[in-house]
């Protein structure tokens, strides 16, 4: 009996890499490299005695497995498993020329040479115009632009007047003199100078300090003038020369920040950098009273009406009343949550007005150290104060470039003036109520006191 051929033999390509497996069935059995190995000869003498019946049909059985054999094989490494490319040419190459009749002499006809091989002719003209020719895509058209809104560039400010004798730095303190007609101003330039209002000119340069002058004052007399600075001193000057008749040093107790004067001009209060108070006498020359009550530098200070207490307030929002006669203090409170700046006393002697730090200006009893009032607008640090004659009216600087005023009666704000030019330092009223200010851009306006445009009074220098 035949054995059946191993299964590798019928597993395509994977018959010449996969190793031989067991036969699955029959006796025989299949080592690898070696081919289908049955039991007995399939051909010759050895072969069985085939039985009877049809013994050409038999032996045709017995040859179909192996033609299937040789059919795989030939599928795998015949022409026929050649790539694409290469089997039109396997196909041409291999062809024959057929078999004449015996006893017929055949001449061949040379197979043709590959170059020999005509490509198609090319079609005529009147079959070209039969194909209509392709037009190339048309290129889609471009967006149109959008509309645009173009900003302009803002306007460039005016150039500023100047004047050459004007201040060449920021002017931080005005006072008006008592009667009207004249201007002492201060600046970080160090010089101190006086204006006439009238005539809109400058008067002369009074005196100049060692460093930054902060304060200018001018005597009850109308004949002389008090000033002080970061130098620590507090001189007394001549108006109508500048000649110096008297200086007061405060030696170690450092410069002199603020700096204020009695109504009879006997006495002056100044307050400085070390957190110290001093009384001065100024008919005698004489210190009457140093007051280390501070622990911080001093930023503002005031002298009631009646001349008899002072207030002094420091940069960490302390508030302190004291008697000038006797040095002692008479209430302390914080006022503030940062320094007040500015401060002033209303006519009354009983209330007094702060500005601060904390952008915000504050009303007060003195007789409770309570706050009766506050007024807010000011997005900077109030840093400078001045009171109407009348009493009715405050006008505040601020370091956000604007002064404001305000009523006291009904606590609002009547008008805004914006400087446009930065910070505001220095205000003051003049004699008929108008609104000077003096601040970063060296100048000194002159505003109309119901609001409007300045008028630059007394330029800075050039630059």
């Amino acid at each position: 009996m035949l054995s059946r051929p191993c299964a590798w033999l019928f597993s395509g390509r994977q018959a010449s890499s996969q190793p031989l497996q067991p036969c699955c069935s029959g006796p025989a059995c299949c080592r690898a490299g070696s081919t289908l190995a049955p039991k007995r000869p399939l051909f010759g003498r050895g072969a069985e005695t085939q039985p009877a019946g049809r013994p050409r049909l038999r032996q045709l059985f017995a040859v179909v497995p192996f033609l299937a054999v040789l059919a795989l094989v030939a599928d795998q490494f015949g022409p026929w498993s050649r790539q694409p490319q290469d089997a039109g040419k396997s196909l041409i190459a291999e062809q024959t020329v057929p078999s004449a009749p015996e006893g017929q002499d055949v001449t061949s006809a040379p197979a043709p040479e590959p170059e020999a091989i005509q490509p198609p002719a090319p079609a005529s003209p009147s079959e070209v115009a039969l194909v209509p020719p392709v037009s190339p895509p048309e290129a889609a058209p471009a967006p149109a632009a959008p509309p645009q809104t173009v900003a302009p560039l803002p306007q460039a400010p005016p150039p500023q007047p100047t004047q050459p004798d004007g201040h060449r730095d920021a002017v931080v303190w005005l006072a008006v003199a008592p009667d009207g007609h004249s201007i002492l101003s201060t600046s970080t330039d160090r010089t101190i100078k006086l204006w006439d209002i009238d005539g809109k000119r400058l008067i002369r340069t009074l005196g100049v300090h060692k460093d930054m002058a902060r304060t200018a004052l001018f005597l009850p007399d109308r004949a002389r003038a008090l000033t002080a600075g970061d130098d620590g001193e507090i001189v007394l000057r001549q108006l109508s020369d500048g000649a110096v008749l008297h200086v007061f040093s405060s030696g170690q107790n450092g410069g002199v920040n603020k700096l204020a004067i009695s109504p009879d001009g006997k006495r002056a209060v100044s307050g400085h950098d070390t957190g110290r108070v001093i009384v001065w006498d100024i008919e005698k020359g004489s210190v009457l009273h140093v007051m280390p009550g501070h622990d911080w530098s001093i930023s503002g200070v005031a002298v009631s009406p009646d001349g008899t207490r002072a207030i002094s307030g420091s940069i960490e929002g302390t508030l302190k009343l004291w008697d000038i006669g006797t040095g002692k203090q008479l209430r302390s409170w914080h006022g503030h949550e940062r320094g007040p700046y500015g401060v002033v006393f209303m006519a009354d002697g009983r209330h007094l007005i702060t500005g601060s730090g904390d952008y915000t200006i504050k009303l007060w009893n003195l007789d409770t150290g309570r706050e009766v009032r506050r007024l807010e607008g000011h997005s900077g640090t109030v840093y400078a104060l001045a009171l109407s004659a009348d009493g009715k009216r405050l006008l505040s600087g601020s370091l956000d470039g604007t002064a404001r005023l305000w009523d006291m009666d009904a606590g609002n704000e009547i008008a805004l003036f914006d400087s446009r030019s930065g910070p505001v330092y220095a205000v003051a009223f003049a004699a008929d109520g108008r609104v000077l200010t003096g601040g970063y851009d060296r100048t000194i306006r002159d505003w109309p006191a119901a609001g409007g445009d300045a008028v630059a009074l007394f330029p800075g220098a050039p630059e």
